[in-house]
């Protein structure tokens, strides 16, 4: 089942919800800063992605300049401060069983549900 990581603030994140629309297929919409994802919930995420943790950082919200832009950060930490910092993750994020991408292009979304 496909799964979007949404945030309906998010102008990007009601695209890429509108391409799974449109789609027709069946999808689970979690919307990520009400119902939080774990450390563990991230890593898997960045598996599927193929991505370090620092490309799924938001380096331009003003808690990331603020508080951890000059930090130097392991993967482990970068991870703990997406889960505690939600608002930093990437969006959307569209999730196969073996596969994630990041909606922005949409275009991306439309080659992971092909």
């Amino acid at each position: 089942m496909l799964k979007i990581y949404h945030n309906t603030r998010c102008k990007k994140s009601r695209e890429g919800l509108q391409v799974l629309e449109e789609s027709g297929k069946d999808f689970e919409v979690r919307e990520y800063l009400k119902d939080t994802l774990s450390e563990k919930e991230i890593a898997d995420l960045l598996q599927k992605l193929n991505m370090a943790p620092i490309e799924l950082v938001r380096t331009e919200e003003k808690i990331w300049k603020e508080d951890y832009r000059d930090r130097d950060l392991s993967d482990k930490e970068l991870i703990r401060v997406m889960a505690e910092n939600p608002k930093l993750i990437q969006r959307p994020i569209v999730e196969t069983k073996h596969k994630a991408v990041i909606g922005r292009p949409a275009s991306n979304i439309e080659e992971l549900i092909g």
